[in-house]
Order: C-alpha cells, then sequence, then structure tokens
C-alpha cells in the first residue's frame, strides 16, 4: 500500500504532472495566475472538487451504468464547484468577484473529468481519492510558480506585500507579465524547464 501511495504521488507530482507532462487544464493556468492569492484560492478549489470527486465517482462507479457515466461524473463534479462557488460568494464575496467565472469553469476542467475517467471509474475510493488530490497538488505547485513569477516581475508584490528589490525605483515593472502573454510566456519556460529535468533524469536512469 505504502508503494503504491508513493506511486501514486509521483505521477501526480511530477512525472505525469498534469500542466507540464500532459498540458491539461491550461485555462485556468493561463487565466488566473497574475495574482498568487488568486491562484492559491483556485488551487484549493481544484483540490477540493478533484479528490471529493474522484471519491464520490469510485463509490458510485458499480452502480452507475457505462451509456451515462460521463453525464454522472459531470454532476459529481457540478455539486462540489457549487459548493466552493456558493462559500466564495458567502465569506469571501472580494475574492469570488476576481476568480469571475473561473470556478465554475472547473466543471469543465479536463484534469477533473479525465481523473475520473482514467481512475476514479477502475479504482477503489482510497484509491480514487488519493490520485485525485495528487493530480490536484500537482496542477497546484506549478501554477503557484507561475504566479509567483508573473506577480513578482509584474506588480514587485508577492500575495500583495511589497518585495523591495522589484519595488523600487531601479527595477522597471514588466507589465507584460500580468497580461495574457506573460501567463503563455512563463507557462512555455515552466513547461520546457520541467521536461528537460525529466529527460535528463530518463536518460540518467
Amino acid at each position: 500500500m505504502a508503494n503504491e501511495n508513493k506511486q501514486l504521488a509521483i505521477e501526480g507530482l511530477w512525472s505525469n504532472n498534469p500542466v507540464f507532462g500532459q498540458v491539461l487544464g491550461i485555462c485556468s493556468t493561463l487565466a488566473v495566475t497574475n495574482l498568487v492569492l488568486n491562484t492559491t484560492v483556485m488551487c484549493a478549489a481544484l483540490v477540493f472538487t478533484l479528490s471529493l470527486s474522484a471519491l464520490s465517482v469510485s463509490i458510485l462507479r458499480k452502480f452507475t451504468p457505462r451509456n451515462i457515466r460521463m453525464m454522472i461524473e459531470t454532476l459529481i463534479i457540478a455539486f462540489y464547484v457549487i459548493i466552493v462557488d456558493l462559500i466564495l460568494k458567502a465569506y469571501w464575496p472580494q475574492m469570488s468577484n476576481n476568480l469571475g467565472p473561473y470556478v465554475g469553469l472547473i466543471i469543465t476542467n479536463c484534469i477533473v473529468m479525465g481523473r475520473c475517467e482514467a481512475c476514479a471509474n477502475a479504482n477503489p475510493p482510497a484509491k480514487a481519492m488519493l490520485d485525485g488530490a495528487y493530480n490536484a497538488l500537482g496542477y497546484s505547485w506549478v501554477l503557484l510558480i507561475i504566479a509567483t513569477f508573473r506577480e513578482v516581475l509584474g506588480m514587485g508584490t508577492f500575495l500583495g506585500m511589497v518585495v523591495p528589490y522589484f519595488s523600487g525605483p531601479h527595477w522597471d515593472k514588466w507589465i507584460i507579465m500580468v497580461m495574457p502573454p506573460g501567463a503563455f510566456f512563463m507557462l512555455a519556460i515552466v513547461v520546457w524547464v520541467f521536461r528537460t529535468i525529466q529527460l535528463r533524469k530518463e536518460g540518467d536512469s
């Protein structure tokens, strides 16, 4: 069991990472990574949604007819996304406004549906939930790296706090980093760097 959990962690966090391994879910990668706080909330929402959706799909897998399974999976995912959306609107309306429609679009995130189809439909609940959680965390840490560079270089802040070197008169803020082209630029660099590391490790092994 320990080895199986370790393998799930390695695949979700690194070797089969949703962002630089599979290049999935990049719509939200490009949309919400201009600020670290927004990205953190979005990532937390995805971890919650994906892990519980995978758990629910796994529990119901033996009772779900094959011809409507994707409809059932979509309804399950939508249920958890609506919970997150309502909590944000009720207790953190400013963040809800900042994220706009992107919380709701978790329903259509191919990472969530992909893990429900690839793992949760064929594995017991505990394994399905761990697989979902590790894939969501793998997505999250990459997005947080992108968001950190974009916010620091583009705004001179981190989590809204001023970063001295990047906010002084000697530093000309890279406004492009908080614009859509900056998101594409950082995503390309991250994918290139981590895939290069993967290839070197595979070559050494």
